[in-house]
């Protein structure tokens, strides 16, 4: 018998299920996206936060919750809060939770899950998510910022306390953009082109995720698999490294991971929580505000975090 037996009949139907039970939600996550990158003035997270540290993170960690972003945007975006004044720990612990401690990716992993325990696995990754971000949010508010940002980031911060809240610094000030001209017509097109920009980039990469796991369910024989999806331990490192390979987006991953039937509930959750903060796409991201050394901290980190999590949860389920 054959390990692998190819039918485009099984596999289609898999592929095209898996997609257009995700397009949707991706279409909606990337028009928020795009919604709150044109109409949400950077300012506005730094003036509902409170001036208290720990308070900030914490409530960081619920604001994708009021301005939900995938974990592509969420990159993009917090390096500009940073700059207009938002202290660095919140905006790390916005920018992991929010693609999860958000109500789209809510909604699509409830919906996924149909028949497996949608509210366990909807309120685990939330709750977790959640937990994680502020934990890592409360590490970074101890790292000293020359050791934490970018040189290219680090003079708009300078001179700050860590939980000092600021709208703009002398050093930036002068390369402000005045939008005070933009009309309600131009944010909204600025809207629909980052929309537009975002589904078509992470639309890519669902397409990959979803045909992988369509050949992984149909032409795989499954006998190859069961040593992986039989062992808690294997089958949670096995899928948080594919998540991690195929840098998903959250808006739709629960669809992929749902789709991987043979596998244990603690396994999906690994691949849902790890994943929308720390993929191979978003090792690059972090790049772009953080330094390296970090962004490899953060990564070895979470995998471990994450691991012990789910493996702790697999026991009690």
């Amino acid at each position: 018998m054959s390990w692998f037996t190819f039918h485009f009949q099984d596999f289609s139907f898999s592929f095209l299920s898996i997609l257009f039970e995700g397009i949707p939600f991706l279409l909606l996550g990337s028009i928020v996206s795009g919604v709150v990158d044109a109409f949400v003035p950077s300012e506005t997270l730094t003036k509902m936060l409170p001036k208290n540290g720990a308070l900030a993170i914490c409530l960081s960690g619920l604001l994708g919750g009021i301005f939900p972003m995938c974990e592509c945007g969420s990159v993009i975006v917090i390096r500009r809060f940073i700059k207009k004044g938002l202290p660095v720990s919140a905006a790390v612990t916005y920018m992991l939770a929010s693609p999860i401690v958000n109500p789209i990716v809510a909604l699509s992993t409830f919906t996924a899950f149909r028949g497996q325990s949608p509210w366990v696995m909807m309120s685990l990754r939330v709750v977790v998510g959640y937990l994680l971000a502020i934990t890592v949010g409360f590490i970074s508010r101890q790292i000293p910022l020359d050791r934490l940002l970018q040189s290219n980031i680090l003079p708009s911060v300078q001179g700050r306390t860590r939980t000092s809240f600021k709208i703009s610094t002398p050093v930036d000030a002068g390369n402000e953009i005045d939008l005070s001209g933009d009309t309600f017509w131009k944010k909204l097109m600025r809207s629909v082109q980052a929309a537009t920009s975002d589904f078509l980039d992470v639309a890519f990469f669902l397409v990959i995720g979803a045909a992988i796991a369509s050949v992984f369910n149909t032409a795989v024989d499954q006998q190859l698999i069961r040593p992986l999806a039989t062992s808690v331990p294997l089958s949670i490192i096995s899928m948080m490294t594919l998540r991690f390979m195929l840098g998903l987006c959250s808006t739709s991953d629960a669809f992929i991971a749902a789709s991987f039937v043979s596998f244990p509930f603690a396994a999906k959750l690994a691949f849902l929580v790890f994943g929308a903060m720390f993929d191979l796409k978003l090792l690059f991201l972090y790049q772009l505000v953080f330094r390296r050394k970090y962004v490899f901290a953060l990564g070895i980190g979470l995998l471990v975090a994450v691991v012990l999590i789910c493996l702790q949860i697999s026991t009690q389920l």
